[in-house]
């Protein structure tokens, strides 16, 4: 979508009254032009709502798994309040979610309406002053977080190894995946994943070359430690494991506990 797309539309149909595009922005190449397109589709007294993952959980929670190739952008509040104005619309309102560890929801007019301004729009933008998302060594500490996050993990894989315990993973998810990669994580660490999505069944973690096999063969396998991917659904993963009858420890790395 950009504004050659916005035009065909305008050419058949009217504009919109309201535009949603949830879990979009961060995969648009061209966010300007998206923006332009979005702003000339929507009608005068229209509303657009965009959801997006929070820049500030990823920096401030250390989600660095959660960075993959198909996103282009990782957006703060600040920025789309921005991006919003130079193609004359405005944010009025926000909303903190708790997807995809930590997520946002805003809606956005055009900047001639005559909305009333949340004042969850000056909170969100005091708070990410506050975590210093304007100051370029937040972003240059990031690195140093993921680095000891890793460190830790090889450390206890390592530890396991030593006890000759059977550990394997849970969840063939994208997070998981750039997880292990960025640690160099191979078969001699972790024994398989498992993961109850039947189109990955069968298939391997790339470049780790990790089997993913069904959750149900945990309780033969029964192993002693279980390292969990995607920690965002850790919980759900805890009682599916439970029905199965496997109580084996579980350990995620990446925190995601305290959504901002």
């Amino acid at each position: 979508f950009g504004s050659e797309t916005s035009n065909d539309i305008l050419s058949k149909y009217r504009q919109a009254d309201l535009i949603i595009a949830n879990n979009v922005l961060a995969h648009v190449p061209d966010i300007n032009d998206f923006m332009k397109g979005i702003s000339s589709l929507i009608a005068d007294h229209g509303v657009i709502t965009f959801e997006f993952p929070h820049l500030l959980n990823l920096l401030s929670l250390n989600q660095f798994d959660t960075i993959y190739h198909e996103h282009y952008s990782y957006l703060s509040f600040t920025f789309v309040c921005l991006l919003a104005k130079n193609h004359s619309l405005k944010v009025i309102d926000v909303e903190k979610l708790n997807t995809h560890g930590g997520s946002l929801r805003v809606w956005l007019t055009r900047s001639s309406k005559k909305d009333n301004l949340n004042p969850s729009v000056n909170r969100m933008l005091e708070l990410e002053k506050k975590h210093k998302l304007d100051e370029l060594n937040t972003y240059t500490e990031f690195q140093n977080k993921a680095d000891k996050i890793k460190n830790e993990m090889l450390t206890l894989l390592l530890d396991f190894k030593k006890l000759n315990y059977r550990v394997c993973a849970y969840g063939a998810a994208a997070k998981g995946n750039t997880f292990l990669n960025f640690a160099g994580v191979k078969k001699d660490l972790i024994d398989f994943v498992v993961d109850k999505s039947p189109s990955k069944i069968g298939k391997f973690m790339p470049s780790s070359h990790l089997e993913i096999k069904s959750p149900e063969i945990l309780q033969d396998y029964k192993p002693e430690q279980i390292i969990v991917l995607p920690w965002n659904i850790s919980s759900e993963i805890k009682d599916q494991l439970r029905s199965f009858g496997v109580n084996s420890p579980l350990h995620t790395f990446i925190p995601s506990h305290k959504i901002l």
